[in-house]
């Protein structure tokens, strides 16, 4: 039998249903009986179309759906299944025990989150008694889905300010953090006919090219250089969208120049593509004033996606896009079929604490402490392990160390373990192999000593590496 026979969706086109509803429910209820079981394959969003005689639309939203609700899963290759669920026993009550844990590093260079630890509560807790004390009672209620009024103008006002954006508040919605945002946005793209998303290569794509792949869309990488992506290889893109970290590329740290901005925008009006900039953590700029937006160049091509999870901490599930106005109402239409909106008192707490200066006050006291902690990670390279190569340094809560040709990526990232050091490398984040091999340290919740003990550990891990393939010839750390 077909995977599109096993599917056995019927659909009433006259009981006033919407049509990706019923395909929603009767994959569901399929899944739910066990008639689709875990990993079975379902037809590409164009072919089920094709069968049913909807629009491609109408399948890659049932299909968003069902990947955000936790019943469907991408592959690699663009394949949708159904998610795997756990066969239980009839004599088993309780889940079974998780298996223990590993033994926790002595020191984790782990990249991509705040130092929680400084988070400033007391502020926050005013704003907190604010909001409870003086917010009107209707936002206690379903609000539009852009989100609530007072934090997209406070948004609009801050990031106009502070990121060079053209906003308003009309064109800002506010998401569960970036991951729902580009998720959301990618499946509003598809329903338009969309089919490919282009990403930098290397890339942090884990959010993107999940939801992409599961809507049948095509995933191309861009060779990422040392000032950001590749504008020669960006004008020979065909991309329906262009996911860029433009402000410090990541991983690799790079600051795309005024000029390759231009060109960049230069193919999205040509090919009327949407540049998707993810400006995940430029507030914190440690040689100059942040480098501004490229959404305020073209507000018309650029989707600019914002978040909390650097500067404030990750569990608020707080973020921002900032839209063209074509987009704002599909999205909107999104945002609500997904979750009927974000918490209201986490967007209320957060705009009063925009509005009264406690952001930039909190920006302010943090980036001295985050450029102290990565100067002692350059101190402790330099000390230790000389001859890898520091990069992407002006900005950000980590940076990257390029290793000499003589260092095999994986083989250092596992000594490290063995020694108690937990730090990651670039490779995991590219789409075309390299023979590039570099390491991530994350600073942003070391103390300076955990740093050098860290790197340290780190040094005598490659010098017995070194020592075993040719004995004799390392003679530092």
């Amino acid at each position: 039998m077909s995977p599109i026979a096993e599917l056995l969706i019927v659909l009433n086109r006259d009981g006033g249903e919407a049509l990706h509803r019923q395909i929603e429910a009767s994959i569901r209820d399929r899944i739910r009986s066990g008639a689709l079981p875990g990993g079975a394959a379902l037809p590409p969003s164009r072919t089920l179309a094709a069968e049913l005689g909807v629009s491609r639309g109408v399948v890659v939203e049932a299909y968003a759906q069902l990947l955000a609700e936790g019943y469907l899963v991408s592959r690699s290759g663009g394949y949708t299944q159904v998610a795997a669920r756990r066969a239980q026993s009839p004599a088993a009550s309780s889940p079974a025990s998780p298996p223990p844990p590993g033994p926790r590093p002595a020191v984790d260079f782990g990249y991509g989150r705040a130092d929680v630890a400084a988070f400033p509560r007391a502020t926050w807790l005013r704003s907190v008694r604010r909001v409870l004390t003086e917010a009107p009672d209707d936002r206690l209620g379903y609000l539009d889905g852009r989100g609530a009024p007072e934090l997209r103008a406070a948004l609009s006002d801050y990031l106009n300010r502070v990121r060079g954006t053209n906003a308003t508040p009309e064109t800002i919605v506010i998401t569960n953090g970036y991951a729902q945002a580009v998720a959301l946005l990618i499946a509003v793209l598809a329903a338009r006919g969309a089919t490919t998303v282009a990403v930098e290569d290397p890339s942090a794509s884990d959010d993107a090219r999940p939801i992409a792949e599961a809507l049948g869309l095509e995933i191309v990488g861009v060779p990422v250089g040392g000032d950001g992506v590749a504008v020669d290889a960006v004008s020979r893109l065909n991309a329906d969208a262009l996911i860029l970290t433009p402000s410090h590329q990541w991983p690799t740290g790079g600051v795309l120049s005024p000029g390759a901005r231009a060109a960049v925008l230069a193919w999205a009006r040509r090919t009327r593509a949407l540049v998707i900039e993810d400006d995940y953590d430029a507030e914190y700029r440690y040689d100059r004033a942040p480098v501004g937006a490229m959404q305020g160049l073209d507000h018309d091509r650029v989707a600019y996606a914002g978040t909390a999870s650097k500067t404030l901490a990750p569990g608020f599930r707080l973020g921002w896009l900032v839209l063209p106005r074509d987009l704002v109402l599909p999205f909107t239409e999104a945002k609500l079929l997904a979750d009927r909106g974000s918490p209201v008192l986490d967007q209320l707490t957060f705009a009063d604490f925009l509005s009264h200066g406690e952001f930039d006050r909190h920006l302010r006291r943090m980036r001295p402490i985050y450029r102290a902690r990565r100067d002692a990670v350059l101190r402790a390279l330099a000390e230790h392990l000389p001859d890898l190569r520091p990069a992407g340094i002006a900005a950000g809560l980590h940076l990257v160390a390029w290793l000499p040709d003589d260092l095999d990526e994986t083989q250092v990232i596992e000594a490290a373990a063995r020694d108690g050091v937990a730090v990651a490398g670039i490779s995991a984040y590219r789409l075309a192999p390299s023979p590039a091999g570099g390491l991530l340290f994350g600073y942003s919740n070391l103390s300076d000593r955990a740093i050098g003990d860290g790197i340290a550990r780190l040094s005598a891990a490659i010098a017995s590496l070194r020592a075993g393939r040719e004995p004799g010839e390392y003679a530092g750390s």
